[in-house]
């Protein structure tokens, strides 16, 4: 038995150690590998948009993950779709941020802006990075800690803390009942499946260049206090909610709110008690 354990434990070991990050110091773009295979690039610097892709929100952006990879390399989400230009792969963000009694748009980057400030913690399968909210791109409102964990098996844990720097922010979905929180928009895929339910979420398909299906669940942690989602399927789209519908989530500079999600990439169609086990697991 002695000997049984041991073997596990090395065995876990290795599994951990083949997950290393690369590094473009000049972009800033850090992309978490394992065992030499990306699992995702997170974007700390300013991404400019492509060329042909212009107009309002075709915005410069940082602080959000793209692309997400499939086990075999395929690109799993998207980034300055030509219909929502605005729309950045996997990035945490609200459509309503109120400061001073006036209303901006960190969703579709109109007023306010995640701009990078330190890169805490990048080592093995962990980034932590640190950048503050803009209000006019100007005055720092709130404060954010990024935290990403890659874990063997393409297990992707997202920490999220928000402070108000100084005085209140409050942060709510689009027009208090539509989209807001965990954005995430997926490549375009053939033969997509949409599946939710209170504890899981899964998007499933064909991604571009994939030879199979692909899919990613999404697990809600139940300190957020949310079960609901948002489907778009013409967008590729779906998204764990927060705050609740009709309420709004104020920031203050005493105490952090605190968000976390799970996601699970891996080859083939969605089995619900797989799932479920998994969510009882994350819980």
């Amino acid at each position: 038995m002695k000997t049984t354990c041991c073997l596990i434990g090395l065995l876990s070991v290795s599994a951990w150690a083949g997950l290393s990050i690369k590094v473009d110091e000049t972009t800033q773009q850090y992309t978490i590998e394992d065992n030499g295979q990306p699992v995702l690039t997170y974007n700390f610097g300013t991404v400019s948009a492509p060329a042909g892709v212009t107009g309002k929100y075709a915005v410069a952006r940082s602080n959000y993950i793209h692309p997400l990879y499939g086990p075999n390399g395929e690109v799993l989400t998207a980034d300055y779709p030509k219909d929502h230009p605005h729309h950045r792969g996997i990035y945490w963000a609200w459509p309503e941020v109120t400061y001073r009694g006036e209303m901006h748009d960190l969703h579709a980057l109109q007023g306010v802006f995640a701009r990078p400030v330190k890169m805490l913690r990048q080592k093995g399968g962990i980034i932590e990075a640190e950048n503050v909210w803009k209000w006019g791109d100007t005055e720092p409102i709130v404060r954010e800690r990024a935290t990403i964990r890659v874990s063997p098996g393409r297990v992707v844990d997202l920490e999220f803390r928000l402070t108000a720097i100084n005085e209140p922010v409050t942060i709510a979905r689009r027009k208090q009942n539509m989209y807001g929180g965990l954005n995430l928009r997926f490549s375009e895929r053939q033969e997509q499946v949409i599946v939710t339910n209170q504890s899981w979420g899964v998007i499933s398909g064909v991604p571009p260049e994939g030879k199979g299906p692909v899919s990613v669940a999404i697990f809600q942690h139940p300190g957020n206090n949310t079960s609901e989602w948002a489907e778009y399927p013409k967008l590729n789209w779906l998204q764990p909610l927060f705050p609740a519908k009709d309420t709004v989530a104020t920031l203050t500079k005493d105490k952090p709110l605190v968000l976390k999600y799970r996601l699970w990439i891996f080859t083939g169609a969605p089995d619900e008690k797989e799932l479920t086990r998994r969510s009882r697991e994350y819980k």
